[in-house]
């Protein structure tokens, strides 16, 4: 009986809150199907097979935000139903033939059965002040997302209409050292075999403004990673993901940019300029197993340009152009380190093939472009000049055509590698690790895209994309450490896209 009651009694709390909150959902479904071929330019896997793949992948997603009045809310954002079709609704567990299911891919990630979120968090308004308070976990990120776009738990803090029309400062926990309560430097390893628990922080500040026909961003960023000690960084090596080869761990990185859009009549430019400089206090005398680290003196340093613009001719017909820029590493085997980022969830587009990266490291769940993990290849700008140069076409009116050519060239020149491995039982043996510099190369290719759009209803988008990627020695390099294999990489991917 009494436990009736307080079922009833919690109830009865539930309805009440639920009558006084307003509660708003929004959120989208996607389903793609992806058709991607020769990513390693021609060149077998270890099995002898072809880089040949076809696979559908969906998600549904919900954005919940409840809502006392106007100056206090909660946010969530659910992901449900997120997964590979025949893959990620299979068993984890190892089976009766001692096999696992196809979930256990990626890490374990948490795409079968379950519900994950990516957001959390409360937002509220200071009584009689134009502080707005955002705390729980948050998306974080800077300009056209090409540094930093990431999910993570903190506080942030805006300031409106006092200096600028916001001023934002953004405190984030990127990491509780190993997991545990405990910030000390060495403390028991843990199954990884990391030692040093201390944290990882992220400090961000973000003045937003406008003048005449011009909306810009300026902000500086701050990364403080103490986790060193054991010889390992969160960024890259506790990401559980492989990023682009030789790349630096991250101790300490400052950035600081300039973004902006210009809107006046029939035209549109977008912009960004970054400069990076940080600190990788490893020391390595080896990139490591599968060439995961950059040599170097210690100092990072990097940039990013951005400059895209778009022109409507007419009402069916608009024309435009991209340029994008960013800093290599000139020497892999000392110097200083490049840096061109943090961390971002690959959502940063300019075309198809060579660098769309949502990956199954954050928030999309398949490699698609040739930054993904067993590619390998860049992400957003780094190491690369490009220019694109575009059209839009809209013959009626729920129908558009956008087609583009692209020209890439590497920012610093690329040169060769050999990565020799072997196995002695649950080991694996490197046998030869080495760059050369007798050959190098800048011309990382072409490519060629296209993006069919059909809007059935307002809510509902039918899409028939894909690219053509013609690699020069450069991209070979990159990828393969070779320019033996230099095939035609190409996709197409349809996609379903309800948003409600």
């Amino acid at each position: 009986m009494r436990y009736a009651i307080a079922i009833a009694i919690t109830l009865s709390i539930f309805m009440t809150s639920a009558l006084a909150t307003e509660f708003k959902v929004s959120g989208v479904y996607t389903a793609w199907g992806q058709s991607q071929h020769d990513f390693w330019f021609g060149k077998k896997g270890k099995a002898n097979e072809d880089y040949n793949d076809n696979y559908v992948v969906q998600m549904l997603r919900f954005k919940v935000v409840g809502a006392v009045n106007d100056n206090l809310r909660f946010v969530t954002r659910l992901d449900i139903a997120q997964g590979w079709w025949g893959i990620d609704n299979a068993l984890r567990s190892v089976q009766r033939t001692q096999t696992a299911g196809g979930s256990s891919l990626f890490d374990f990630k948490d795409t079968n059965f379950l519900v994950h979120v990516d957001q959390a968090y409360v937002e509220f308004t200071v009584p009689n002040t134009p502080l707005d308070v955002r705390v729980g976990r948050m998306w974080y990120g800077l300009g056209n997302r090409i540094m930093v776009d990431n999910n993570y738990d903190g506080v942030q803090f805006d300031l409106k209409d006092v200096v600028g029309k916001k001023l934002t400062f953004s405190w984030a926990k990127v990491s509780e050292g190993v997991d545990a309560l405990s910030d000390e430097r060495v403390v028991k390893p843990d199954a990884r075999g990391y030692t040093d628990a201390r944290d990882a922080h992220m400090f961000i500040l973000n003045l937003n403004n406008a003048t005449g026909s011009l909306n810009y961003d300026v902000y500086g960023m701050y990364y403080w990673d103490a986790s060193i000690a054991d010889g390992n960084a969160y960024v890259p090596d506790h990401l559980q993901f492989f990023k682009t080869r030789f790349s630096p761990q991250i101790s300490n990185l400052m950035a600081i940019g300039l973004a902006g859009t210009f809107k006046k009549d029939k035209l549109t430019i977008k912009g960004e300029l970054d400069y990076l400089s940080g600190k990788d206090k490893i020391k390595n005398t080896t990139y490591g197993l599968k060439q995961k680290w950059d040599i170097n003196n210690g100092d990072l340093s990097g940039y990013n340009i951005y400059l895209k613009t778009t022109y409507a001719a007419t009402d069916k017909v608009s024309v435009g152009a991209v340029f994008g820029m960013g800093s290599g590493d000139d020497d892999l085997t000392g110097g200083k380190g490049n840096v061109n980022k943090l961390r971002t969830s690959g959502f940063f587009y300019i075309t198809e093939v060579w660098e769309d990266s949502i990956m199954p490291d954050e928030e999309g769940i398949t490699p698609q472009g040739l930054g993904a993990p067993n590619v390998r290849g860049y992400r957003e700008l780094e190491n690369t000049t490009i220019l694109q140069l575009n059209t839009t076409i809209k013959p009626v009116p729920k129908l558009s055509c956008f087609f583009s050519y692209n020209y890439l060239k590497a920012t610093q020149p690329i040169p060769k590698w050999v990565y020799k491995e072997r196995k002695e039982g649950d080991k694996i043996i490197v046998e030869k690790n080495e760059i050369d510099y007798s050959e190098t190369a800048t011309d990382l290719g072409q490519e060629v895209d296209f993006k069919i759009s059909y809007k059935m209803y307002k809510e509902l988008d039918l899409t028939l994309r894909g690219g053509v990627f013609m690699p020069g020695d450069a991209a070979a390099f990159l990828i393969n450490g070779t320019n033996k294999f230099k095939k035609n990489a190409w996709e197409l991917k349809a996609t379903i896209t309800y948003k409600f």
